[in-house]
């Protein structure tokens, strides 16, 4: 698990783009690997949703905390599940941080290359517009202040961590 002490601020054009990012997400898949991701508030114990890029490879789902310890980030660490959704398709999700040394090694292995394989180099341009060139080019620096969530459906069995045997003892 990834902790800080201090909140993260998204840049300033978050805050104008969700809002217009939920309604599109609530039409259909229509930006690109984005879903809508809904979580029960730590404190006030409301349901919250916020747009989030979900990384999908391989049949395993990932979501990053880009911005780091913002209050999505929070609630679900807290939460520990959620609800995903894109147009009329939710699923009901369990959520597992990885440890600093997880997502460093997710950003090294999986994310570096997925971000590589988008058109255009477009993926490191998005990466750097939203301040988060690092992911990429330094991804143990990137895994101290960048939290990643690996999602299963819930009521299935998450994926163990990298290097453990899955199988049942």
């Amino acid at each position: 698990m990834i902790a800080s002490a201090s909140p993260a601020r998204a840049p300033r054009l978050v805050p104008f783009f969700n809002p217009l990012a939920m309604r599109l997400l609530r039409r259909g898949r229509l930006m690109g690997p984005n879903t809508l991701l809904t979580v029960r508030g730590r404190k006030s114990g409301e349901m919250r949703t916020t747009p989030v890029a979900l990384v999908e490879l391989e049949g395993r789902r990932w979501i990053i905390g880009t911005f780091g310890e913002t209050n999505w980030v929070r609630n679900l660490r807290a939460a520990k599940e959620g609800l995903i959704e894109v147009g009329d398709h939710r699923e009901d999700v369990h959520a597992r941080e990885l440890t600093r040394d997880e997502a460093a090694d997710f950003f090294a292995t999986t994310l570096k290359p997925y971000v590589a394989g988008i058109p255009l180099g477009f993926g490191r341009v998005l990466l750097g517009m939203l301040g988060a060139g690092d992911i990429v080019k330094n991804p143990a620096g990137a895994a101290a202040h960048r939290p990643v969530f690996e999602l299963t459906l819930r009521g299935s069995r998450p994926s163990p961590p990298r290097g453990e045997a899955g199988g049942d003892a």
